[in-house]
This record gives C-alpha cells, sequence and structure tokens, in this order.
C-alpha cells in the first residue's frame, strides 16, 4: 500500500488517546507498514486537551498531519472533536463520542464551550458520525473501557481489518487476566456496532 493514512485522534486528559494512538499504530506496524506519530500536544494532565498524530504507509517521513489532509478524526471528546475539523481532508470523516467533557480552561473561564459541537461539525458539512461511547462504557461497568469503544469505533474505517486491530487491543490486557480481555472485546465489539447503527441512521 503506498498511500499514506493520516489518523488525527484528540480528547481530554485521562481519556486514553494516547493509548488509543498507539494500539493504532501497533496495528499498522503488525502488518508491515511504516508508522510514525507525535507525542502530546497540549497538556496531557488528567482534564487537559490532548491530540495525537498517527501517519502510516509504505513510508513515513514526519509523524505531522497537515491541516486539510487528515483520512479520519477520532474524537473522544465532543468539543475537541469541533475544534480540530479543520485538519480533515474533503470526503474525510469525524467519529466523534457526543459526551461532553469540559476542560479546566472553560471552567476557568477562559474559554466558552460550544452549545452544539455536533451541529457545528454538520453545518461544516463534514461527514460525521456521532455515537456515546462514554455511556456504552459506562453500562459495561468500566468507564475506563470509553479507549476500548473508540478503537472499535475506528475498526471499520481502516486499511486493515477488524481483527487484527482487536488482536493488538486485547493483547494489552492479556496479563491482566480473561475477565479484562472479554470486557474489552465486548467494548470494541459495541464502539463497532454503535457505529454501524449511526452511519445506517445517516444513509
Amino acid at each position: 500500500m503506498s498511500a499514506t493514512t493520516n489518523i488525527l485522534v484528540v480528547g481530554i486528559g485521562g481519556q486514553g488517546v494516547m493509548t488509543a494512538t498507539e494500539i493504532l499504530a501497533e496495528a499498522a506496524i503488525a502488518l508491515g507498514h511504516d508508522a510514525k506519530k507525535t507525542e502530546v500536544a497540549g497538556m496531557a494532565q488528567r482534564g487537559g486537551v490532548v491530540s495525537s498524530h498517527l501517519r502510516f504507509g509504505q513510508k513515513v517521513l514526519s509523524p505531522q498531519i497537515t491541516p486539510g489532509t487528515a483520512d479520519v478524526l477520532l474524537g473522544f471528546e465532543s468539543a475537541e472533536a469541533m475544534r480540530w475539523q479543520h485538519m480533515l481532508r474533503p470526503g474525510g470523516i469525524t467519529l466523534m463520542n457526543t459526551a461532553r467533557l469540559v476542560p479546566p480552561v472553560v471552567e476557568l473561564g477562559l474559554f466558552d464551550y460550544p452549545a452544539d459541537p455536533l451541529g457545528e461539525i454538520r453545518k461544516s458539512g463534514n461527514k460525521v458520525v456521532a455515537f456515546d461511547a462514554t455511556s456504552i462504557a459506562q453500562e459495561l461497568g468500566e468507564i475506563r473501557l470509553g479507549n476500548t469503544v473508540m478503537l472499535g469505533a475506528i475498526a471499520d474505517h481502516l486499511p486493515f481489518s477488524a481483527e487484527t486491530l482487536l488482536a493488538c487491543v486485547l493483547q494489552r490486557f492479556q496479563r491482566k487476566g480473561e475477565k479484562l480481555v472479554e470486557l474489552n472485546r465486548r467494548a470494541f465489539a459495541a464502539g463497532r456496532a454503535a457505529v454501524g447503527e449511526a452511519e445506517a441512521a445517516l444513509a
């Protein structure tokens, strides 16, 4: 595969943005791609805004995604998904958790939280698939599963199989016992199903 795939992952510190990017990179590398990713842009501590760039393909020289070239924007938080829309290429897609996690800069009064992030993205004309990853994780009994739900959400929007990505996700939890492996398997499947349903509704 000669083309380079550009994925931008954004959210709030503590949501697992960096871990998700690492797992996506591991899956690409396992299939023989050259992969480059950036470290954190912004504050990585819990509550700060976080973004991570991932580029993979036959040969990748720079991890930095230039504005207007991202194939997929994976938004762990709705306002962050809205804020990074300028990075998408024409025909690119946003996969967005509808949960609102207000960062400290808003609580401090430095910025206003947008009233309707999803509506704003739709107005821009970009394709957006929205679902509530946080509620899905809570229903499974563990808020931290939100990260795996989001990986399930992007699974069918990659140039390799969902099974390859799932294997990399589950490998992370192998040493922590079968119960956690099974929970993450369910979270991944739930994220994948949520995006499938949301896309069917848009069709």
